[in-house]
């Protein structure tokens, strides 16, 4: 008989990851031979621009490129990171002590916490939010988590004013996950100036800042000011979901107290796919707009938001044309996960609101990862809202 072991009481505490559960309510349709269309995880279906997947291709043949980087990642990276900050928002940044490469940008997000937070020490969260927010950068660090309830009447955007003073750390994200909604620069400025007044880490995660739409542009905090850390990530912009690749820039200490803490977990991405991240951040003209060969893709889920968005109003739930990102947030009339299992038995994948916290009950997020002709059959199955 093999032997039990038990879990660490803080790996006990976190919730069950929402998409292994509906991989699992997947699979017994599949088994049943249905052919199921999948909005759930927001993985882009799109190809990275092939001059990227050259490049990496051209980097892994060279020698030095196979071996251990840094926690902190290869200069020449670093430098066209800074480039990028210039061109597209215009701020002058350190690469030697403002930037840090990370294994995507999920890893930076939940090691931010690692560095600074102390065991029961405050953290903000949104929500609904990106579930490692609230959960292991909270729970792995015995912090406590404020979770702020974001609001339609307020456009999904967080509220200075419900937050504790006393917070060691807030994370905050627009363009927006799972809501699709988005912020100006105003609005960015008056919760730095509120982070800062409180001495609260700032945690600004941008990861879809250049997936946006109808011109629309999304800001950066450090347009704000450097007394905060943001997050970055080339999965989306240049869908390199599995290149496993980010970057945080902001304020030197912060950085630093980053880069500390990855160097005792992690050696640094792999060089090859840092070298491919320079191609991608030469994508873009001189005045940070993305090139055709990129905006092309970003274009295309424009389209397919827009048919869900126009679908879904047709079949008779209310739902916003989302200005970023390439989610579909929607209030589907009963609970979620009764409207999940129902889509699941039609053949359709969406993640229930609840996966993002409990203050969206009743709401539905949909990635458009698919094809249009595929949405429209989607839309087909879906049939019209009948509560």
């Amino acid at each position: 008989m093999s032997m039990k072991f038990k879990q660490a009481e803080r790996l006990q505490k976190l919730p069950p990851y929402l998409f292994v559960r509906l991989e699992q309510l997947a699979a017994q349709k599949k088994a049943e031979g249905v052919k199921m269309i999948d909005f759930g995880i927001g993985d882009p279906d799109l190809p990275c621009p092939g001059e990227i997947v050259r490049a990496m291709k051209k980097a892994a043949d060279v020698n030095e490129n196979q071996k251990y980087s840094s926690s902190k990642g290869e200069k020449d990276l670093r430098e066209a990171i800074a480039e990028y900050y210039k061109k597209r928002f215009n701020v002058k940044v350190n690469p030697d002590t403002e930037v840090c490469v990370t294994i995507g940008s999920k890893e930076g997000i939940y090691n931010i916490a690692q560095a600074f937070v102390n065991d029961g020490e405050k953290i903000i969260a949104p929500n609904p939010g990106y579930p490692v927010y609230s959960g292991a950068a909270t729970l792995f660090n015995n912090a406590v988590c404020d979770k702020i309830t974001l609001k339609k009447e307020n456009k999904w955007l967080l509220d200075v004013k419900e937050c504790p003073t006393d917070a060691k750390l807030m994370y905050i994200n627009y363009p927006n996950n799972p809501t699709g909604a988005t912020a100006d620069l105003d609005y960015v400025k008056d919760v730095y100036k509120w982070a800062k007044r409180n001495k609260t880490i700032l945690a600004y995660d941008n990861a879809y800042c250049e997936m946006t739409y109808d011109g629309y542009r999304a800001p950066s905090v450090l347009q704000a000011g450097k007394d905060a850390i943001e997050f970055m990530s080339f999965s989306k912009t240049f869908c390199m979901t599995g290149f496993r690749l980010g970057f945080a820039v902001g304020n030197e200490e912060l950085v630093s107290g980053l880069t500390k803490c990855k160097g005792q977990i992690d050696s640094g991405a792999p060089i090859f796919i840092q070298k491919a991240a320079i191609t991608a951040l030469q994508m873009y003209t001189d005045d940070g707009y993305l090139k055709e060969s990129v905006q092309k893709n970003m274009d295309e889920f424009g389209e397919r938001r827009k048919v869900l968005v126009e679908g879904l109003n047709e079949l008779g739930y209310e739902c916003d044309m989302p200005k970023g990102t390439f989610y579909v947030w929607f209030d589907c009339g009963k609970t979620s996960m009764e409207f999940t299992q129902e889509m699941i038995d039609k053949g359709v994948i969406v993640t229930p609101g609840t996966g993002f916290g409990g203050a969206c009950e009743g709401y539905i997020r949909m990635a458009v990862t698919k094809p249009v002709d595929q949405i429209q059959e989607a839309l087909r199955r879906m049939g019209k809202r009948n509560d």
